[in-house]
């Protein structure tokens, strides 16, 4: 088999993001022009109270909906990081099972929507760490915090106490305000994200790895937002250079694992190991037609082990890619950014 290059999952995605931009493009210019029938005056204070304050889905966002950069680490927003106390910390840290952190956000304005100060509500929310996710079943409300946002750059935090299961979740915030609206919401999370720059989300997550010691798990949750049952692929690649000495195994589960192998055991990079079990290649890796119906989501845990000659950080991406309106289609619909480092003592 054939590696699938980013550009076999590109081109739909583009076709898609033209023709959704031109049924926002069309809408947004509906409602000016409605809105401009019969007192002019109203209609121009109805565009001047317009607002636009954003976050960040990837480093080059500037707010731009799409962002325009849709192949990338969407799921993995720059602006959103967990700390564990309520003074802000350098980097984005794992939430410790049971204790209170604290969710740090910065929200920017203005966005080239809309000017002014936007009033609104920050919302915060959580599901298990993985690759898709279905708005709103799959999320659990954290908190909320009602602010202003002046021009510049505001940070924020929510508090999150009793930090419950693992620790190991997706985080996804949304800025709700009546002048700044949503320009399109629906089931796919990944979608949503991409289209509206006042939603984003982090899945980023810190493996600490012993070199030679045992593997550390991880869980990895898939979703179908789909009415029908529909295949997805798991897409293994490093988001910069290999390190050797990491080794990652997969364990579908059985349910997952009969599943993929009535499906003719498709994908590259990978090896059965075990019942249930896959290892994956870190430099390259996919494991394909995994079918999954509406309304489940199930579980894999990775399995992250480091030789003794992993001696730096390496960021591996791990990527659910399949459809998002309708079975055949290959989007990215979300990941998780795993860096494993050194745990050596």
């Amino acid at each position: 088999m054939t590696t699938a290059s980013p550009r076999l999952f590109r081109a739909p995605i583009v076709l898609f993001g033209t023709v959704l931009a031109l049924l926002l493009t069309v809408s947004t210019s509906s409602a000016a022009l409605g809105s401009g029938v019969g007192d002019g005056s109203k209609a121009g204070a109805a565009v001047s109270a317009r607002t636009d304050a954003f976050m960040k889905d990837i480093a080059s966002d500037v707010g731009n909906e799409p962002h325009g950069a849709i192949y990338s680490s969407f799921f993995n927003s720059p602006d959103v990081k967990i700390c564990p106390s309520w003074i802000e910390c350098a980097s984005h840290t794992n939430p410790v099972v049971g204790s209170t952190s604290y969710i740090f956000v910065k929200l920017r304005n203005p966005g080239p929507y809309g000017s002014g100060i936007s009033s609104g509500t920050l919302r915060a929310y959580y599901t298990t760490s993985g690759g898709a996710a279905n708005w709103p079943a799959h999320w659990t409300p954290i908190g909320s915090k009602s602010l202003p946002v002046a021009p510049g750059e505001t940070v924020t935090s929510i508090e999150w106490p009793n930090v419950p299961s693992i620790g190991h979740f997706c985080l996804l915030l949304r800025w709700e305000s009546a002048t700044d609206p949503m320009n399109f919401e629906g089931t796919a999370t990944s979608i949503n994200t991409q289209y509206n720059n006042n939603i984003v989300w982090k899945n980023a997550n810190t493996v600490p790895a012993t070199p030679g010691g045992p593997p550390v798990d991880r869980p990895y949750a898939l979703a179908n937002a789909l009415p029908v049952p529909a295949n997805f692929d798991l897409v293994f690649r490093p988001a910069d250079q290999v390190v050797p000495g990491v080794k990652v195994v997969v364990d579908l589960g059985p349910e997952l694992f009969e599943r993929w192998v009535r499906g003719g055991r498709a994908g590259e990079g990978i090896r059965v190991v075990g019942r249930t079990q896959l290892e994956v290649d870190p430099a390259r890796a996919e494991i394909r037609d995994l079918l999954i119906n509406p309304e489940e989501r199930p579980v894999v845990k990775l399995s992250f082990s480091a030789g003794d000659a992993a001696q730096k950080p390496y960021v591996l991406q791990v990527l659910q890619v399949g459809p998002a309106r309708e079975v055949g289609e290959k989007f990215v619909l979300g990941g998780v950014d795993y860096t494993i480092v050194s745990a050596r003592g």
